[in-house]
């Protein structure tokens, strides 16, 4: 037979408001594309990894993978808006938690132009009666104009 433990026994993680959709959203919400990474049309992914203290602040961070032009900078700055819950510990230890994330940076993409097309169709010349026949012959071929 299992021992039964109490609550209080365990050390519980950190979690964010939202889960990881509420951390997305700050992300969103603030993240402000670097000049320099505009400039070089520069997008990737930046994985970093940060430090939480027991009251729910990131202390600090630690670039994993890089991408450059001002986006680990920004990176960076978002990581230390997060604030977690962390939910009371045993024993009041303060624990420093790690985790890792990955920050997206996508360029918008641009409107292409709408491309439009119109033609117009212009029956051939008309070909006279046939004597034989005593019928209108139809057209043989029409033109296209195609402009855009």
């Amino acid at each position: 037979m299992k021992k039964h433990r109490k609550d209080d026994s365990f050390i519980k993680k950190p979690v964010f408001p939202g889960g990881q959709a509420g951390i997305n959203a700050v992300i969103k919400k603030h993240l402000t594309y670097p000049k320099k990474a505009l400039d070089a049309k520069k997008e990737g992914t930046v994985h970093l990894r940060y430090e939480i203290d027991y009251k729910g602040k990131v202390t600090g961070s630690k670039i994993i993978s890089s991408l450059g032009y001002g986006c680990d900078e920004e990176a960076q700055r978002l990581v230390k808006l997060l604030v977690f819950e962390v939910p009371k510990n045993p024993r009041k230890m303060k624990i420093k938690f790690h985790k890792t994330i990955r920050i997206h940076f996508r360029l918008a993409k641009t409107q292409t132009e709408a491309l439009s097309l119109a033609y117009t169709t212009t029956p051939a010349k008309s070909i006279p009666k046939s004597a034989s026949t005593g019928n209108k012959p139809k057209p043989s071929s029409y033109s296209y104009t195609i402009s855009w």
